[in-house]
């Protein structure tokens, strides 16, 4: 074999091999920050850069290690009566709302902790685990979540977000069902409302229940503090 064709022959398998690192330094980019965890967290992308002080960095570190967690989960569906009983469930919760704002708001946050773990989430008693999770697969929605977990927490401890008024503990309550309508969505995987949704809207399987029910837009006019 030639001089020449020996270093053609290199010249070759360098290209191929450097052709293969620039797509893994690609791919490995997909997971470990830059615009692509820009646009899959959205708002939580936000929120960990100002949690890390504005250092971005900091902030795509953590966000990669949730992805790498949790990236790979896979929603378990719910069937049609599991659907229904959700839907029922919080219905009362917002019914509820009407005479105690506060146990509602905690009866919110447990109904969430439980259907996260039914769709395949960490259960409940793991609340870090599992809103890292939910991060991964419906961002632009669990901060309602996290907004209700707080709140309830606070009036289980008797600490100062306790003082919330009705109309806040409301606002909570309605960031919550916008997570509330994805983990109960036919559609699986990661969810986003489109701009201008409804969130007050019950969700599908709640609109066709035939039991009457006080409808959620009606509870401003009638709700006092517990």
């Amino acid at each position: 074999m030639s001089t020449g064709l020996i270093i053609l022959l290199i010249v070759i398998a360098a290209v191929v091999v450097l052709g293969a690192a620039a797509a893994l330094v690609v791919r490995g980019r997909d997971r470990r920050g830059g615009p692509s965890l820009k646009r899959r967290f959205g708002p939580e992308y936000e929120r960990a850069v100002a949690l890390h002080d504005g250092d971005t960095k900091a902030a795509e570190r953590e966000l990669a290690e949730r992805l790498e967690r949790h990236g790979d989960l896979r929603e378990r569906p719910l069937d049609g009566t599991e659907r229904q009983r959700y839907a029922d469930r919080w219905t009362a919760v917002q019914e509820h709302f009407v005479d105690s704002p506060r146990e509602a708001v905690a009866e919110a946050d447990r109904l969430l902790g439980e259907l996260a773990a039914v769709r395949g989430y960490p259960d409940g008693g793991r609340y870090e685990e599992q809103l890292a999770a939910l991060s991964v697969h419906h961002a632009d929605h669990v901060d309602g979540y996290r907004r209700v977990h707080r709140v309830a927490r606070a009036g289980a401890e008797g600490t100062s977000e306790n003082g919330a008024g009705t109309e806040e503990l409301r606002s909570v309550l309605l960031d919550a069902r916008a997570l509330f309508d994805d983990l109960t969505s036919t559609d699986s995987g990661r969810h986003r409302a489109p701009a201008g949704t409804d969130r007050t809207a019950p969700p599908a399987a709640s609109r066709s229940h035939a039991r009457s029910h006080t409808p959620w837009a009606l509870h401003r006019s009638r709700p006092k503090e517990s």
